[in-house]
């Protein structure tokens, strides 16, 4: 059976236990078995993660082992999916640069805090994954990263919406949820999820969230039906 490791922990004013529930289940109703974990010394194995299809991270802040860095890392490259939402998975681990190139973008600023309404803005064509969803309405968090240039852009957000040092500067379309290749796997990331309500009043936001799930999931089994190696990765690698 196709499996998923969700850890969960860190800081807990996002939920981490109540968005890892939530995306247990949604993987669960398409037939994967879940495994969640309340301690990242589930990636101390490196072989034991390449049993999974899917990683998803629910650890904001904190710091983590360079070598359960490094391990999963690898175990992406192989072709296990990784997948995660807000400061879950981008603002996880400040301090890993390398951590922040694999999943696409850094969490920097959220002017105005938590209650700020803005639009979520498809783009169409971007992905199979944003196919048939339409732009929504978020009461939230409003999250300012510092992203990659080589992410593919599912959906934007308009900045400024609120009164800050940034707003001298021209607006910008900020990137609200992507996708990235690193390795043979597949990263998604959406920046939605404050709180575990945000895909309760924003149904969207839990649509865009599964099927960014199961897009970076499909990817392990591309990889094993391929026989894909690492080989072309190697000597990057071995620079660490």
């Amino acid at each position: 059976m196709k499996k998923v490791l969700i850890y969960q922990g860190g800081w807990d004013g996002h939920e981490p236990k109540q968005t890892s529930a939530r995306f247990g289940r949604l993987m669960e109703e398409e037939g994967y078995a879940v495994e969640i974990f309340d301690s990242l010394d589930c990636l101390a194995d490196y072989e034991k993660l390449l049993e999974y299809h899917l990683i998803v991270g629910c650890w904001t802040m904190g710091s983590i082992d360079p070598q359960y860095s490094k391990n999963i890392a690898r175990a992406v490259g192989a072709g296990v999916g990784l997948a995660g939402c807000h400061g879950g998975l981008c603002d996880s681990f400040r301090q890993d640069t390398e951590w922040q190139f694999m999943t696409g973008g850094q969490w920097v600023s959220h002017p105005g805090g938590d209650g700020v309404e803005y639009t979520v803005n498809i783009c169409h064509g971007s992905s199979p994954i944003v196919e048939g969803l339409e732009d929504f309405k978020v009461c939230s968090e409003h999250y300012y990263l510092h992203v990659d240039p080589a992410i593919e852009v599912l959906a934007t957000t308009r900045f400024p919406s609120v009164s800050y040092y940034h707003i001298s500067n021209k607006p910008v379309d900020m990137p609200v949820a992507w996708t990235k290749f690193w390795g043979n796997g597949r990263v998604f990331y959406s920046s939605l999820g404050h709180h575990d309500d945000v895909f309760e009043k924003s149904p969207t936001a839990e649509i865009l969230m599964k099927r960014g799930m199961l897009w970076a999931a499909e990817g392990r089994q591309y990889v094993l039906d391929h026989g894909l190696t690492t080989e072309r990765f190697e000597n990057k690698a071995k620079m660490y």
